[in-house]
């Protein structure tokens, strides 16, 4: 893997931090390759419970970084990887991630690390983190995803505002619009014992949760509720859905296998016995 990122994988929590610390982890060709690299890596591997992404250094990210492409124009960003492209899979790929995904945040984290920080699923800051959204700055969009998870996160007018602003807010104001789940000041501590707690539990259920939380606010809401039964009919074939009922009847710690559970496009969502069609809930 580049060495650009980094990941270590310990008891089930991988460890990944973005490693350019002397550029406060700015994003140049070789970072978006590893980026894309670390999360399809860590999405096939069913041992990873729960991921901590954070950037090695002052600064989990402080944007693209304008001069690399400039020097190495051959990088193309908009090359399709799924349903992303490069730049946008930087981002996207971390909600793509089976396992939960815990952000933690120093320093600079502006555009397009800021967009990386979305891709998480919770994300811990320090009071005196900055971010913004400022491509608007230079005369651009924000292009990495971001248009579609920020007002998933905080909404469509606090989004707008912060896209047409470009302007920098601590973590202190970040957490009262929602942006950031927990202010810390060790954010990479915190999200590690937070990680320790959700690697105690059944990766299928997390993985499961995950999967229909993402879905919601782009499925109808009939659509929700046959996709929410459909992962809980798998979560009952589950060896660690047995653990955990046997644990709770014994009154001990259960004790939980690698995942099995792999998540499924919900998009077209067909329950046994019956076919999907597109009028099927009438």
């Amino acid at each position: 893997m580049s060495e650009r990122v980094k990941v270590q994988i310990e008891e089930g929590i991988a460890d990944v931090r973005l490693h350019r610390p002397e550029k406060h982890n700015a994003l140049d060709p070789l970072m978006f390759e590893a980026l894309h690299e670390a999360g399809t890596t860590l999405a096939t591997n069913t041992a990873v419970r729960v991921i901590v992404l954070s950037g090695e250094g002052k600064s989990f990210c402080s944007g693209l970084d304008f001069a690399s492409f400039t020097a190495d124009p051959s990088t193309d960003l908009f090359a399709r990887k799924g349903i992303a492209n490069l730049a946008q899979q930087a981002a996207w790929t971390w909600v793509e991630q089976p396992a939960p995904v815990i952000a933690a945040l120093t320093g600079h984290c502006y555009g397009g690390g800021f967009q990386i920080a979305l891709g998480a699923d919770i994300r811990f800051a320090a009071p005196d983190t900055r971010l913004s959204l400022m491509e608007v700055k230079w005369g651009l969009v924000a292009d990495m995803a971001g248009t579609q998870l920020l007002p998933r996160i905080i909404g469509l007018d606090h989004a707008k505002e912060l896209a047409f602003t470009g302007r920098v807010l601590s973590g202190e104001e970040a957490l009262q619009i929602g942006l950031v789940t927990h202010l810390a000041q060790d954010p990479h501590e915190a999200a590690f014992m937070l990680a320790q707690e959700l690697a105690k539990k059944s990766p299928d259920a997390l993985a499961g949760a995950k999967q229909l939380f993402n879905a919601t606010g782009s499925v109808s809401l009939a659509e929700g509720l046959r996709l929410e039964e459909q992962v809980q009919r798998a979560m009952f074939t589950t060896q660690n859905q047995s653990e955990a009922l046997q644990a709770n009847f014994e009154r001990r710690k259960p004790v939980f296998a690698d995942r099995s559970y792999i998540p499924q496009d919900l998009h077209t969502p067909e329950l046994p016995g019956k076919a999907t069609t597109p009028h099927a809930e009438n």
